[in-house]
């Protein structure tokens, strides 16, 4: 919420003070201002809160949410933590022979890959079981 607001503040004083700066340098360039010292200052301070501004919302934000990202996608959800789809689990104790022997091969399978799905785990273990089984 309050990074909504600062962002809606800064994008509004974004638009007026470009607005300013835009007739600011129109009226100089049409010739109806005068260039003396307070009209250089005045340009150059709208040039200023413009360029800020505009790096705050555009680069600093964005380089924020690039850098929460891959942190959000690392987490495990809820839905990794729960049980292993049954039909998996079945295959590869048939295939390992016994139920300590596949749970056995999954924990070895963690150890070497952490953070990834439970379902996945289930999958590679029962992979290498059937790379590594002699071809009848």
């Amino acid at each position: 919420m309050g990074q909504k607001l600062i962002i809606v503040i800064a994008t509004a004083i974004l638009l007026i003070t470009g607005v300013l700066l835009g007739y600011v340098l129109s009226q100089l360039v049409l010739g109806y201002l005068t260039p003396n010292l307070l009209t250089l200052l005045g340009t150059f301070s709208l040039i200023i809160i413009f360029g800020t501004l505009y790096y705050v919302l555009f680069w600093e934000f964005r380089r924020q949410q690039s850098q929460t990202a891959p942190a959000r996608r690392r987490r495990p959800s809820r839905s990794n933590e729960r049980e292993p789809d049954t039909n998996l689990k079945n295959r590869l104790i048939s295939l390992a022979g016994d139920i300590t022997v596949a749970e056995r091969l999954v924990d070895r399978v963690k150890q070497d890959f952490p953070d990834m799905p439970e379902n996945w785990y289930w999958e590679k273990a029962i992979a290498d079981l059937e790379r590594d089984s002699p071809a009848p």
